[in-house]
Order: structure tokens, then C-alpha cells, then sequence
């Protein structure tokens, strides 16, 4: 193996030589700005957004941090212009160098016109500007909310503008309408409003109206911020945009309920004029006045004309009055004819009740019922004797099934001490006591010996003898 030739190059090692090359261009470029078109733009799940800056022949791996890319006016999109500043520095992970972007901006009016047509055409296609979800505006709100600088000459125009026509409850909810923190604060204005319960103890307004002075597109890009724009689509309170100047659009007065041209203008959308009000009330009631004369005096002459057509009253009366006292006439008669006729009935009826009449018929009802009686006596006795025989019957029949017979006839049952009945000569000991009952009464005894076999009992020839005989 031949010996390496001497040299008094310094020896580096690889870590060694990738941090001189990072001090290296890091002191030469600690602070650039470059040119260039947005490629490959990629967000971590950390929040830092990787992307390429590239030109017609070179390419430049760029990053944003998530602190940085927090901040930032508008979402990098890939083939967007943009002007990045920042720090350029070397990766010795993978031997590369790149770009911490500090500030990323459109690169011109041209680069931010054609965003902002992407986006408009991306939440048009959503349906966030159709006309059919647009709420109406309330006609006299009782509390307006109003998002806005508390600085600027905006939040007083609208609040002399509103004084002038109709004084109303105004709340602020100060906000920056300019810069990086802009969209953030006006989509958590509007969220905010919307949080306020009913019967709170700060009202909750029935109007927002977000409302900025004229600027440059670049001033007012953070109402054309995506957050902003789908803050006021979800808003349930009705919303009024006033951005700019008339010829000033935004993204925000698209979604809006209503777009003012000016924040002035706003607050004449918001209410109406009270003099007016006043003035067109003061007419109607007026105008209903004259209405309810007119309309009296026409039902007066109306009133008159068909009172010429009618009949006068005796004469609607004649006719009824001489009907009535006809009836009361007739009605007199009719009373006097039905007393006598129900009299004559009485005195007919009190004749049938005499005493005679009543005691022939009593001695009638009385002979039915004595007949009856004598029936209803037999038949019982009867019934009586068929079922004396029957019981006797049946009596006899029980006496004949009954083992007080059977014990009549010379048998006897053998019980225990505690009353239980033994069946079987096994079952009892020699010299356990029992109780022997007869037809006529009961002894006590004592087993004596042991119990025959069953078989032995069986083959054993009856006694001729008569009688029972002995059980033991």
C-alpha cells in the first residue's frame, strides 16, 4: 500500500467543513431580498410552510417559519410572484442551501389582482357570494356593532352620520384595519359579536358594520384574507362592509349583506332618517283622519237614502201588534177550555177510587196470592223430600266407602306416637310403641320380635280359625 505523498493542506473533517461553509454564507448573506416565483409550497403539521423561489434558471429552497408564517398577509401559493427578504444559510443534513424567509410579499399590484381573483372565484364557486343566502338588514336596530379603529376618523363619521338620522345604542370593537395582525382581529370582532348571548349583560348588536377609510390594495388586503371573508359568511348577525372609498372592492363586501361605498354611507344604510319618519307618520295619521271623515260622511248619506226606502215603524208593527193581541185572546179561552176539560177527567178518576172499588180489588190481589202461597208450599216440600233422599243416598254411600267400616268389621290401624300411619310391618322396630285403633276406640301396645319376610307372610296358609286373630 503506498504511503500518502505529505502536503500542509489542513485536514477537515466533514462536519468541520459544513460549518465553515454555513459561517461562510451566512455572514455574506445575513440579509437578502430576492425576486422570484412561489413552487412547490408545502405546510408542515409544525406550521413552517417549506417552498421553493425559483426563476427561469436557478432554484432556491426557502423557509418560513410558523411564527413568521402566522403573520403573513396573504397564503404563499405555488406560481405566484412574490419578494422574499430574509437570511441565506446552508443545510449540512443534506449538503444544500436555503432561505429563511422573514418577509414574503406579492411582487407588485399585478401579483395581488391576480390572487385576489383566485380567491374570489374559489368562494364564489362555494356559494359564500349568492345573493340567496344574504340576510336583510334590520330596519331599526336597537344596537349596532360597529369593527373599526377607535382612532380614525371612520368610528366619528359613522357616529355623526347615525346621530343626525336616528340615534341608536352603538358598541366598538377596536381593531386594527391594516397589517399583518388585521385579519385576525376583524374575523374575531365579527366572531365575537356573535358570541354575545341575548339577555347579556352587554346587548348584542342587531347590526355590524365593518368599516375601514381608502388605501391601496396592499392596505386593504386583510379584508380580502380568507379567514375574514369566511368569518362574515357565518355570521348570523347582518353584516355591512364599508371598505374604502366606492371604487374600492374587497373580498369582504362580496360576502357582505349589504355593501356601503363609504363608512359614511354605511350608517345611512343602518337606519333611517327619524325627522322623516316623524314627518311621514304625522302625514299618514293625517291622511287616516281625513280618510275616517270622508268615510263617516258617505256612510251618513248612504244611510239616509235607504232610510227613504223603508216603511215606517207603526206600519211594520200594525199588523204583529193586532196578531198578538188576537193570540192573547185566543190563549185565554184555550186555558179556561183545559181546566175543564182536566176537571171533568179528575172527577171521573175520583169515582173509580172509591172504597167499594178498593176492597173488591184487595180481596182479588189477596185470593192470587193465597193460591199462590199454597203452590209455592207443595212445591217446596217437594224439593225438600227429593233432596232428603238424595242425601240420604249419598250418605249411605260414604258410610259404606268410610274406614270407620272397615274398622266395624273387625280391622284395626296401626299409628305412631307423633299420629303417623304405618302401612308395612318392616317399617316398625322390635319395642317402639304404637297406638292400635278400633271401631270403638284406641290401645297403646309394643312391638315385640322382628318382621317376617314378605314372601315367608305370603307362602303362610290362612287360619281357618274365625276371626282376625292376632296381628303380632
Amino acid at each position: 500500500m503506498p504511503e500518502p505523498s505529505p502536503t500542509n493542506a489542513h485536514e477537515y473533517t466533514v462536519s468541520e467543513l459544513a460549518g465553515a461553509l454555513k459561517r461562510t454564507v451566512e455572514s455574506a448573506y445575513g440579509h437578502v431580498r430576492v425576486r422570484g416565483e412561489l413552487g412547490r409550497v408545502t405546510i408542515a403539521r409544525s406550521g413552517h410552510v417549506y417552498m421553493d423561489l425559483k426563476d427561469e434558471r436557478a432554484v432556491i429552497a426557502s423557509i418560513i417559519w410558523k411564527g413568521v408564517a402566522a403573520r403573513l398577509r396573504f397564503a404563499p401559493e405555488e406560481g405566484l410572484e412574490v419578494i422574499a427578504e430574509g437570511r441565506l444559510t446552508t443545510y449540512p443534513g443534506r449538503s444544500q442551501y436555503q432561505l429563511i424567509v422573514e418577509k414574503l410579499e406579492p411582487a407588485g399590484a399585478g401579483a395581488l389582482m391576480a390572487l385576489l381573483e383566485a380567491r374570489r372565484k374559489t368562494f364564489e364557486a362555494e356559494g359564500l357570494f349568492a345573493q340567496a343566502r344574504k340576510k336583510p338588514l334590520p330596519f331599526l336596530p336597537r344596537t349596532i356593532g360597529v369593527i373599526t379603529s377607535p382612532t380614525g376618523a371612520v368610528i366619528r363619521d359613522i357616529l355623526h352620520r347615525l346621530s343626525e338620522r336616528f340615534p341608536r345604542h352603538v358598541l366598538l370593537w377596536p381593531v386594527l384595519v391594516q397589517g399583518e395582525a388585521c385579519a385576525c382581529q376583524v374575523s374575531a370582532a365579527i366572531d365575537g359579536f356573535n358570541a354575545l348571548p341575548e339577555d347579556g349583560p352587554v346587548p348584542r348588536p342587531d347590526l355590524l358594520i365593518v368599516a375601514r377609510g381608502g388605501g391601496s390594495i396592499e392596505d386593504l388586503w386583510g379584508f380580502n384574507e380568507e379567514e375574514v371573508v369566511r368569518a362574515a359568511a357565518r355570521s348570523a348577525i347582518p353584516l355591512i362592509s364599508a371598505i374604502g372609498h366606492e371604487t374600492d372592492w374587497t373580498l369582504l363586501d362580496h360576502v357582505a349583506d349589504a355593501r356601503a361605498p363609504t363608512p359614511t354611507g354605511a350608517a345611512e344604510i343602518a337606519v333611517p332618517v327619524r325627522t322623516q319618519l316623524l314627518a311621514a307618520v304625522q302625514d299618514l295619521g293625517l291622511r287616516l283622519s281625513r280618510a275616517m271623515t270622508r268615510l263617516g260622511e258617505r256612510k251618513a248619506t248612504d244611510l239616509r237614502a235607504a232610510a227613504r226606502g223603508l216603511p215606517r215603524p207603526e206600519d211594520l208593527l200594525g199588523t204583529l201588534s193586532q196578531r198578538f193581541d188576537f193570540a192573547a185572546q185566543n190563549l185565554q179561552k184555550a186555558l179556561q177550555g183545559g181546566l175543564e176539560v182536566r176537571a171533568r177527567r179528575l172527577e171521573t178518576a175520583g169515582a173509580r177510587l172509591a172504597p167499594g172499588h178498593l176492597h173488591r180489588e184487595l180481596d182479588h190481589i189477596g185470593q192470587r196470592l193465597a193460591s199462590l202461597s199454597g203452590r209455592a208450599r207443595a212445591g217446596m216440600a217437594r224439593i225438600l223430600a227429593e233432596r232428603a233422599q238424595k242425601l240420604s243416598a249419598e250418605a249411605k254411600l260414604l258410610e259404606s266407602v268410610s274406614y270407620e267400616g272397615v274398622l266395624a268389621r273387625g280391622f284395626a290401624l296401626v299409628h305412631r306416637e307423633d299420629g303417623r300411619l304405618v302401612r308395612r310391618a318392616a317399617a316398625l322396630r322390635a319395642g317402639e310403641p304404637v297406638c292400635l285403633e278400633f271401631a270403638d276406640g284406641s290401645r297403646k301396645a309394643r312391638i315385640e320380635g322382628k318382621a317376617a319376610r314378605t314372601a315367608q307372610k305370603h307362602s303362610k296358609p290362612r287360619s281357618s280359625s274365625p276371626g282376625q286373630g292376632s296381628l303380632f
